[in-house]
């Protein structure tokens, strides 16, 4: 009875409608509105990258036929083929690279939810006429959601590609430079007006009744060379972010059960402590990206070292592992130990090893759901899959890992 009371209680208190707590809300008897996923309670999902933001190392043959293979990244692209051809280019890119058939067949697999990587530029009114993007995005945007709803798939919405860029020499930002712009009052400010009206898109808008989160800012800069502008963000931009987020959420009288689950990459990204100037943590949530390709602190570095770092792996709660992949370090990929060609089953290991671990959090999202230009499925969750390297069930992870070899800290 008493733990009956204090489910009850908690869940009157309670605005968030992750997969987990909507689980949660269910075995209470809470009413839930039409932005819930039945009978799931981890984030199990693939990332639709290059879908709004073309990344030509993981779409070199899409990226070819858009006329854009003398070009590193849209903006150079945009500027170099000219306006008009580039927006044709990309309309036909946003029409087929992601299709319904896509959306049918992730949710055959067992994956739950997509993350949507978006750049600000898809309201092109906040473009500068100094600057170059694609125009035309916006209504594949939301034909895109409109399909996750319809074949019951949870969205998050991430604000992938900033106003000025946010991190140095990434194409996922959609101008690669060495030094980001972003963190101006300027580029603030056209961040939040993206926000604002991302916010009220989702609320006013019935495609998007499964988006449940939105992702205020993907990979900010995080090395010492930029610690400032790191440190900007965290006591500025933040704050507002989420206070413009949920201010229009006031203005549109969305219920507290519908409204959104706010994201910031967590501390374990390196960009500082993101809760630290946050008006409220009631709704917020945390992305955190761990590529094990990327950590040169795994000892030793063969198939073993892998394996038991995956295994050992614990986010935290209140986050979701928002990338990750199946690559390792660059320097041992294509070795006789690691390539892809005839090591399916190490990497299918690997794959759950990571799974499971992430599923003592909130949950993963790989990275990504499809590439071409390439036969390695390491980043291509949708050719691993068809490689018998990961299952045609999400949920198989835990069934599969070998972590019990290598339980986690504390356990």
């Amino acid at each position: 009875m008493l733990h009956g009371l204090i489910l009850t209680t908690l869940l009157g208190v309670t605005a968030a409608w992750t997969p987990r707590s909507r689980a949660i809300a269910r075995q209470g008897g809470e009413i839930l509105s039409e932005r819930y996923l039945p009978n799931v309670d981890k984030i199990r999902g693939v990332n639709l990258g290059c879908q709004f933001i073309v990344e030509r190392w993981m779409a070199e043959d899409s990226w070819a036929r858009m006329g854009c293979q003398n070009y590193n990244d849209e903006w150079a692209c945009t500027e170099g083929i000219g306006q008009a051809a580039a927006d044709k280019a990309f309309d036909t890119h946003w029409d087929t690279w992601t299709t319904e058939d896509d959306i049918k067949e992730i949710a055959w697999i067992g994956l739950n939810t997509i993350r949507i990587p978006v750049g600000f530029w898809i309201y092109e009114d906040l473009v500068w006429d100094s600057e170059y993007y694609p125009r035309g995005g916006l209504p594949y945007l939301d034909r895109l959601v409109g399909w996750c709803k319809k074949h019951g798939i949870y969205v998050i919405i991430d604000l992938h590609g900033a106003p000025g860029s946010q991190s140095p020499n990434e194409q996922f930002t959609g101008h690669s430079i060495p030094v980001p712009e972003f963190y101006t009052a300027e580029n603030y400010e056209r961040a939040l007006k993206f926000l604002e009206r991302m916010t009220n898109r989702i609320h006013t808008n019935a495609n998007y009744t499964t988006v449940g989160m939105l992702q205020v800012l993907n990979e900010p800069v995080r090395t010492a060379a930029f610690r400032d502008k790191a440190a900007d963000m965290i006591e500025n931009f933040y704050p507002q972010a989420y206070q413009r987020i949920t201010d229009m959420e006031e203005s549109l009288s969305v219920a507290k059960a519908d409204r959104l689950h706010i994201q910031f990459m967590g501390t374990s990204w390196g960009a500082g402590n993101p809760r630290e100037y946050l008006p409220s943590t009631e709704m917020a949530f945390f992305d955190a990206h761990r590529y094990l390709s990327f950590d040169n602190s795994i000892t030793p570095m063969n198939k073993n070292g892998y394996i038991t770092t995956a295994c050992q792996d614990h986010m935290g709660q209140d986050v979701v592992v928002g990338e990750w992949s199946l690559s390792v370090n660059s320097t041992l990929r294509n070795t006789a130990e690691f390539r892809y060609q005839g090591q399916e089953t190490w990497y299918r290991a690997y794959w759950a090893a990571q799974a499971e671990a992430f599923e003592r959090s909130d949950g993963w999202l790989f990275w990504s759901w499809k590439c071409d230009g390439t036969e390695d499925w390491r980043w291509c969750y949708k050719s691993a899959v068809r490689a018998g390297v990961i299952p045609n069930d999400a949920s198989l992870a835990a069934s599969l890992s070998p972590c019990d070899r290598y339980p986690p800290p504390g356990s």
